[in-house]
């Protein structure tokens, strides 16, 4: 029997060489098989990578405009499917039909942002130091890009890396996660349909052991964007850039939400909430602390529980607070986190059980709150990845950001405070890439620069607005004397 034709290569679809197939399945029902792919390796990936490196020429020296022309008919295409591509997502990925459409409606403003960037992207002209010179420069493409995304944003970031790799004219082999590639591919049947030239946009979905090992590593492919784990994003970084690939990671994080004394305590379990139980905790940017002032300590861990406990869990398909975890691992791995915490001593205030939800048989778990929380346990160190808050309880303001800072990772970090001096310290000395006041950790804006530092990110390039179109992009720089 043939394998399905869900692999993208040099215009065509088409199965994997492997003759093997793998299953995705809903969360929230997990005997509903959603869609079936083929399980592609290593030989499909070089194809892939063969046929973006052929095209690279051609798309290059396609004008800017006849670029962006084609990502916004992309943009259109999307617009047109959004209802299709949000319940597809949901059905795959277990997020709540308001946040599917979210995610959703940003591709499709990334593709029209990214359009128009298209038409504007080339260079500077500079004054010269000299009489009848001129001397300028110009972006150019760096050639294939190789892209790797995760699971839990599957169409809004593949978006937002291809549409600037797009842009700027580079050629792209994209390979979508596992565990939810059906919104992504879609992106690519969009661009199919938008008129993208055979071979500038190629779709090869398998495990990352062989997919993405050979994106990272092959010599064809000239740089590599990745999001996911610390632990793959390592590798993918020391992989590509031994063998000289530009590379950007984002990797995650173990992000602070601070509370002072003059915060205001409803708004502030408000925007803690949001930050941690949204998207089902599984989110990069996701609050996994709240650093809290001890003056409302006791009321602000009162006022999250009872906030927690009113949370409805269920379907995504039936638009409750809260969808299922996206798989049984990272169920799992959110209740081991529960076990761990208990063990070191904090105290599980709420939550962190799996629950049953009449009709359905899928991954859901109740939003767990933890209080009496030292910052050197695991659950305030390392990431959750599911709907799970540490409370952590200081005396002052300099205690809060030393115990913010106090981790491996850099990504989000908010603050919520009515003093503007709080405020703008806390903006100047806690150690993260995003920096938020009086708003939740998670939620960025697509025309301004992502990223993190420390082990958030390899502290290269940023993604999203210019930043996502630099890093795509070298620079020449050009002397003519007339």
């Amino acid at each position: 029997m043939a394998t399905p034709a869900t692999n993208y290569v040099d215009g065509e679809w088409t199965g994997a060489a492997t003759g093997e197939t793998f299953e995705v399945r809903n969360p929230a029902h997990t005997d509903e098989v959603v869609a079936e792919y083929a399980k592609s390796g290593v030989a499909d990936t070089e194809t892939a990578i063969e046929a973006a490196a052929a095209a690279a020429g051609g798309w290059a020296a396609t004008p800017g405009p006849e670029r962006g022309a084609i990502l916004t008919r992309t943009a259109q295409r999307l617009e047109a499917r959004k209802e299709e591509l949000t319940e597809l997502l949901t059905r795959e990925e277990g997020k709540t039909l308001s946040e599917s459409g979210g995610e959703v409606q940003r591709a499709i403003d990334i593709f029209y942002y990214y359009g128009q960037k298209a038409r504007d992207h080339g260079g500077e002209v500079k004054a010269p130091s000299g009489t009848n010179r001129q001397v300028s420069t110009r972006k150019e493409p760096l050639g294939v890009a190789g892209l790797i995304t995760p699971w839990n944003y599957p169409i809004a970031i593949p978006a937002w890396k291809l549409a600037p790799a797009l842009a700027t004219g580079n050629t792209v082999v994209l390979k979508p996660a596992t565990l939810a590639p059906s919104v992504g591919k879609a992106i690519v049947e969009a661009l199919d349909d938008a008129g993208i030239p055979d071979g500038v946009v190629n779709l090869v979905a398998g495990p990352g052991s062989e997919v993405g090992s050979t994106i990272s590593g092959h010599d064809d492919v000239d740089a590599v964007s990745f999001t996911g784990s610390s632990a793959v994003g390592h590798h993918v970084y020391d992989d590509a850039t031994d063998g000289g690939k530009r590379v950007q990671t984002e990797m995650g994080g173990k992000n602070p939400a601070v509370v002072t004394s003059n915060a205001d305590v409803d708004e502030a379990v408000d925007i803690v909430a949001a930050g941690a139980f949204g998207v089902t905790g599984q989110a990069c940017t996701a609050t996994s602390r709240a650093i809290v002032h001890d003056e409302v300590y006791d009321e602000f861990v009162d006022e999250l529980v009872a906030h927690a406990e009113a949370i409805e869990i269920g379907p995504g398909l039936e638009d409750p607070d809260m969808g299922p975890q996206a798989s049984a691992d990272e169920l799992e791995g959110t209740l081991d986190y529960v076990d761990i915490a208990v063990d070191e001593g904090a105290t599980l205030a709420t939550g962190g059980e799996r629950v049953d939800v009449d009709g359905a048989d899928g991954y859901f778990v109740s939003p767990a709150v933890f209080s009496d929380v030292d910052p050197s346990m695991r659950i305030a160190q390392e990431e959750v990845f599911g709907p799970a808050v540490a409370v952590i309880r200081v005396e002052n303001f300099a205690e809060a950001v030393e115990v913010a800072n106090g981790v491996d990772y850099g990504l989000s970090a908010s603050i919520v405070t009515d003093d503007l001096s709080e405020a703008n310290r806390f903006v100047d000395e806690v150690e993260a890439g995003v920096v938020k006041v009086n708003e939740k950790t998670t939620g960025v804006e697509l025309h301004v620069p992502f990223g993190g530092v420390k082990n958030s990110s390899s502290n290269t390039y940023r993604e999203q607005g210019d930043a996502g179109l630099e890093f795509f992009t070298q620079t020449k720089t050009v002397y003519t004397n007339y």
